[in-house]
């Protein structure tokens, strides 16, 4: 089919109608008001069972009464939305013809302004399928064109004169195949889902959870056992990670759309199911709970020699659940508190040690939790500095939803470098106190660590301050040549201290 037709043409083509979920826009806007009034009105997810029993065309005209989706943020079918636009310039009739409730689908075609009419849920009647199908009969008879992308579609493909589709779903094109539809376009705007899930679910992110790992490399102990334990604890607090991160976007859905970079992400850009995405969490935190439980049990498999005792495993499950409740409570709403927020996230990074010790019965010393205090307090500051440092240069006077302003920059930057060298000055103590000649044979050695931290450190804020850290501060640490080399050199110094 042509993706344009002359004027001469018009009278001869048929209605085009297209419809708005999975085709339009690659999201679900059903499932996405949903998840923003589980971010702003989270008690009124109560009501959801009882508007559901009213009928689905009722369940989404409440949800579009009660939540307003940003539809110039939608993630549109840009290849679609191109052919739509062309089509329209040359004075096609176009429909969007859609199960979503009539006032979001008149919203999108305002914003839009390319179609000629909105056929819609009324509340009453839910448009899909047969329904749909109906209506197109009754006011197009047969002459219409549809572009659909799920089985629903397949009664208006198989009934319209030029069936067409935008990113098909598997059960779509085996129905068409089975009716030996071949569609005359199909728009296709997708991503690996290999590539999107690897990026929804941030394994990068999980260099974090090595924090697990260091009250035992600290301490010198080596057991197979210990170190056993360690992995399973560390590959449980990376499940129960991502499966919060998934958790995070999926709520942050609006706010990320309108974000420069992180509209990108999977679930705000509509690469990936939202639905989906609760699945997979769901499995992720089960998979986590469970060997957490069994963390005993599987470090005395792999290393009989050495079994860890039963309290040891019920403090590390403890410490998971309180991560989990932390990173969702900050999700849902610490994220906005200013302040609180940073100090929770500071907080979350000394919770995996914690959590180290308890799955490895390995003390974490008062030097160790000094240390993480405040060198993580720094880390969190720098984050919200770089934001907020990103979001100066764009124009912006404060942060969608965070409740921070361009003009607590300096401020921040205050707290947060005091934190880093107190981070310093815990460790300058630490070396020159007895504990660490415990542990080491050359303790003066150990001073050449002040230098590598205060560099680090110095460097993170002097690129955070040029806007040029675009990334998470760990993330940045372990992809930076600069601060691998340096990681480097504080192995080495450790190693020459012992």
């Amino acid at each position: 089919m042509p993706s344009s037709a002359s004027p001469l043409d018009r009278p001869s083509l048929p209605a085009l109608c297209v419809d708005l979920d999975g085709t339009l826009v690659k999201s679900d806007t059903l499932v996405d008001s949903a998840l923003v009034l589980a971010r702003q009105r989270p008690a009124d997810l109560l009501k959801l069972p009882g508007w559901l029993l009213q009928g689905k065309a009722a369940l989404k005209q409440h949800l579009t009464a009660a939540v307003q989706l940003q539809v110039a943020h939608l993630p549109y079918n840009r290849e679609l939305l191109q052919y739509l636009q062309q089509q329209h310039a040359t004075g096609r009739p176009i429909y969007l013809a859609t199960a979503a409730d009539a006032t979001l689908a008149r919203r999108v075609a305002d914003h839009l302004g390319i179609f000629t009419d909105v056929l819609a849920s009324n509340g009453t009647l839910n448009l899909a399928g047969n329904n749909k199908l109906a209506a197109f009969q009754q006011r197009f008879g047969d002459n219409f064109s549809y572009i659909g992308n799920a089985r629903p579609d397949l009664p208006l493909l198989t009934h319209c004169q030029q069936p067409m589709v935008a990113n098909p779903t598997a059960s779509l094109r085996a129905g068409l195949r089975a009716a030996r539809i071949t569609p005359v376009r199909s728009f296709t705007e997708q991503v690996s889902p290999l590539r999107a899930w690897f990026k929804a679910l941030r394994i990068h992110q999980w260099a974090k959870n090595a924090l697990i790992f260091l009250p035992l490399l600290l301490a010198h102990a080596w057991s197979p056992n210990l170190l056993a334990a360690s992995a399973i604890a560390f590959l449980s607090f990376g499940l129960c990670a991502s499966a919060t991160y998934i958790v995070n976007d999926l709520l942050d859905l609006e706010a990320d759309r309108q974000h420069p970079r992180k509209r990108r992400r999977p679930f705000a850009s509509g690469d990936l199911s939202a639905i989906a995405g609760v699945a997979v969490v769901l499995f992720f935190l089960a998979i986590s709970a469970t060997l957490a439980i069994l963390l005993p049990r599987i470090s005395a498999a792999v290393a009989p020699s050495g079994v860890i005792v039963t309290p040891y495993h019920i403090s590390f499950l403890g410490w998971l659940a309180v991560y989990l409740v932390t990173t969702l409570a900050y999700s849902l709403r610490l994220k906005r508190a200013v302040l609180v927020d940073v100090i929770v996230l500071s907080g979350l990074y000394t919770i995996r040690i914690l959590a180290g010790s308890a799955a490895t019965g390995v003390t974490v010393s008062p030097w160790l939790g000094g240390f993480s205090i405040f060198f993580f307090l720094s880390l969190a500051f720098v984050k919200r500095f770089a934001e907020l440092e990103s979001l100066r240069e764009r124009g912006g006077a404060s942060a969608s939803g965070r409740g921070y302003h361009v003009a607590d920059l300096e401020q921040l930057r205050s707290f947060g470098t005091a934190s880093g060298y107190a981070s310093v000055v815990v460790l300058t103590l630490y070396i020159s106190n007895l504990s660490a000649a415990q542990l080491y044979h050359h303790t003066n050695r150990l001073w050449l660590l002040v230098p590598v931290l205060l560099l680090w450190l110095s460097n993170l804020w002097l690129l955070a301050s040029r806007g040029q850290l675009n990334e998470d501060p760990v993330v940045y640490a372990v992809t930076d040549k600069r601060s691998l080399l340096l990681g480097a050199l504080v192995v080495a110094v450790v190693l020459i201290s012992l």
